[in-house]
């Protein structure tokens, strides 16, 4: 009941302070509490939403309405989910509209987005980050879906999560972290699996030390060609003391490269406490010879950094993938490549 109560209070406060500054003075700071959604539950409605790119195949809803159901959740479909402009899922006032309502809809408990792709830079200005703070609730994907992940926790300081879209795989790996993270409010610690077949090591997921320690600090993060397509904008938070993860796919390493040049340039790595580099699926070197490869590329940017760092991590374009909470205060140990959760990410 106190907690409740507190909860509750924390959250009136929280949107009386943002209706009066304003979304736009509310960039989120290393020093400031973060809002925290509510945890699901059994019986819970989860919205969907299509922000990005089309969903082109209904069939993949129907296995995602089949999903939600085994997991004893219950659904409500988007206005615009199925539309479709160009490589878009509609129109982009259409697009937030629906992202729009279903924070508004008080009978909607989190929100799930279908797919990512692209598009989800386009929408960030039609959003209603007021109306968002006053309804705080889970908002769930990865991909394209990182500049919405990072917006809202700039512009509000919801807590947001990185993690499978609807169209993902949600196998046992991938549920686990949900389970834990969403139902239960853990604060877990997520670690590689480390199986032995044939091998008499572990050959695949292994992570790779690219500076040993540990440190902490706020996770903030997603995928590395859409956070870096935000940078000058208003909707990035503070890096000071972050801990950064990233991930990409089909990328060459020499945009690798030029990504992390840019986030020095723009002065965001000197300012993190820690790094987290997940999976770079099918990223080769590209046409010719002498490409570097992506180790080399990490510790040209990441080692003079001289903070804890890390690659490997299962985070990324593949079927079995952590949950990460987008700020929340965590640890890394980058001698072990862990992520702990210092707190719950949920009330």
């Amino acid at each position: 009941m106190i907690q409740n109560r507190r909860s509750f209070l924390e959250t009136t406060l929280f949107t009386a302070l943002a209706t009066q500054v304003g979304p736009s003075l509310r960039a989120a700071s290393p020093n400031r509490a973060s809002l925290r959604p509510r945890r699901l539950h059994p019986g819970a409605t989860v919205g969907l939403v299509s922000p990005a790119s089309a969903t082109w195949l209904t069939e993949e809803i129907a296995i995602l309405k089949e999903t939600l159901e085994a997991l004893g959740l219950k659904f409500k479909l988007g206005q615009h989910m199925m539309d479709r402009y160009g490589y878009l899922a509609g129109k982009d006032a259409d697009r937030a509209a629906d992202l729009n309502a279903m924070f508004a809809d008080d009978s909607v408990d989190a929100i799930l987005c279908v797919r990512g792709g692209w598009g989800c830079n386009r929408i960030l200005p039609l959003l209603d980050y007021q109306a968002i703070a006053a309804h705080p609730k889970i908002l769930l994907g990865y991909s394209d879906i990182t500049s919405l992940l990072i917006a809202i926790y700039a512009k509000t300081g919801l807590v947001t999560f990185h993690g499978p879209v609807g169209a993902s795989t949600w196998n046992k790996f991938s549920l686990n972290s949900i389970r834990r993270i969403l139902f239960d409010g853990e604060a877990i610690t997520m670690e590689n699996p480390k199986i032995i077949d044939d091998s008499l090591v572990v050959t695949k997921d292994r992570i790779q030390t690219i500076t040993p320690g540990i440190a902490e600090g706020r996770l903030v993060g997603g995928n590395l060609t859409v956070l870096t397509a935000m940078l000058g904008s208003e909707y990035l938070p503070d890096w000071s003391g972050a801990i950064l993860f990233v991930e990409d796919i089909k990328e060459e390493i020499y945009r690798i490269d030029r990504m992390l040049t840019q986030l020095k340039l723009a002065g965001v790595l000197n300012k993190i406490s820690g790094f987290v580099f997940g999976k770079c699926t099918t990223c080769g070197p590209g046409e010719g010879h002498g490409s570097l490869t992506l180790e080399e590329v990490l510790n040209d940017h990441i080692l003079p950094l001289k903070i804890p760092a890390w690659s490997g991590a299962m985070i990324g374009h593949i079927e079995s993938k952590f949950t990460v909470p987008v700020g929340v205060h965590g640890r890394i140990n980058a001698d072990r490549g862990t992520i702990t959760l210092l707190e719950s990410a949920v009330r």
